[in-house]
């Protein structure tokens, strides 16, 4: 083990010993007193106790096809119909969707965990090999389609920017394809669960 990898094992150490740290802490009347917001620690344990649904979103165009799994995404309107969703700056999929200026958000069902993990990096599959896993084709503007999500919405970027570490994107909606009605797969907890 190098030197490199030692000290990336003992930042992973410290942030998992405050992560249990704050667990502990919190306790019923926690609640009421707060604690400074600015601890990002603390943020990210607070977020992650928010459920939310998972997707798959996907690009396709001259920078080429990729996709990450994401939970940081909201409509914004429903005239034109809207949808913003967050990307790490540092993310190799980003770059691709914002030369390619269209994405398509694909609502994944309980029965796609697999691919969630896939397209989250987790499983170590990067780049094209990720679209070995699910059953894919395309609308509108040529991003991918997952055919067993939810839902898919197919969009062109209307405005994008930096917003301290993540790409905020906002996309217009150009076509929508339902799915089968099924159980939706949530993340909560740092965990996958079925709604």
């Amino acid at each position: 083990m190098g030197l490199y990898s030692l000290v990336l094992c003992l930042k992973e150490w410290k942030r998992l010993v405050r992560i249990r740290m704050l667990k502990s802490q919190a306790t019923p009347n926690s609640a009421s007193d707060g604690a400074p917001g600015s601890d990002p620690a603390l943020f990210r344990e607070g977020m992650s106790r928010v459920a939310g649904a998972v997707h798959v979103v996907t690009t396709d165009g001259a920078a080429g096809r990729a996709g990450f799994t994401a939970t940081a995404v909201t409509t914004v309107t429903d005239s034109p119909a809207s949808l913003l969703v967050c990307v790490n700056t540092s993310a190799r999929s980003a770059q691709a969707l914002l030369a390619n200026r269209v994405f398509c958000v694909n609502v994944l069902s309980a029965a796609d965990r697999d691919l969630a993990a896939v397209f989250s990096g987790r499983t170590g599959i990067q780049g094209q090999d990720r679209f070995a896993y699910g059953d894919w084709g395309t609308l509108a503007t040529g991003s991918p389609i997952l055919g067993t999500s939810l839902v898919s919405f197919d969009c062109r970027i209307s405005d994008a920017r930096v917003v301290a570490t993540h790409h905020v994107i906002i996309g217009e909606v150009v076509r929508i394809r339902l799915g089968e009605q099924k159980p939706a797969l949530i993340y909560q907890e740092r965990h996958y669960h079925t709604l």
